[in-house]
């Protein structure tokens, strides 16, 4: 009886473990009528960014934030310069313990806004 015991709790010890890294994919589309220039995605901790030089018109970049070194709650930053050469600061989402309740955040840059979808 105690190797039953035993084999269930290192089951149920390794099923808990990640099997995949924390953090959150994202995905940037440009669908404004010009480029758009250093772009940058983050958490609000700042620890790590992705950082993408340009966005043309019409093209999507994508990546993987992780956010294995993040520790408290927050939320996600997008940063960029916009056609008409002023900075866009956008913060969205919110993360809890450092880890993300999403997988996926997509942004479609527009001329005069951001879209945002969690998925």
């Amino acid at each position: 009886m105690n190797k039953i015991k035993f084999i269930l709790l290192l089951i149920l010890s390794n099923s808990c473990s990640p099997l995949i890294e924390n953090g959150i994919i994202v995905e940037i589309e440009n669908n404004s009528k010009l480029s758009v220039i250093g772009v940058q995605f983050y958490t609000t901790e700042k620890l790590i960014t992705l950082d993408f030089d340009k966005i043309k018109p019409e093209e999507t970049m994508s990546g993987f934030l992780s956010m294995k070194n993040n520790k408290s709650d927050g939320g996600y930053v997008l940063d960029f310069i916009g056609a008409n050469g002023e900075k866009e600061h956008t913060v969205v989402g919110y993360y809890t313990n450092g880890g993300s309740l999403d997988r996926k955040v997509k942004f479609t840059i527009e001329t005069k806004k951001t879209l945002v979808k969690f998925d």
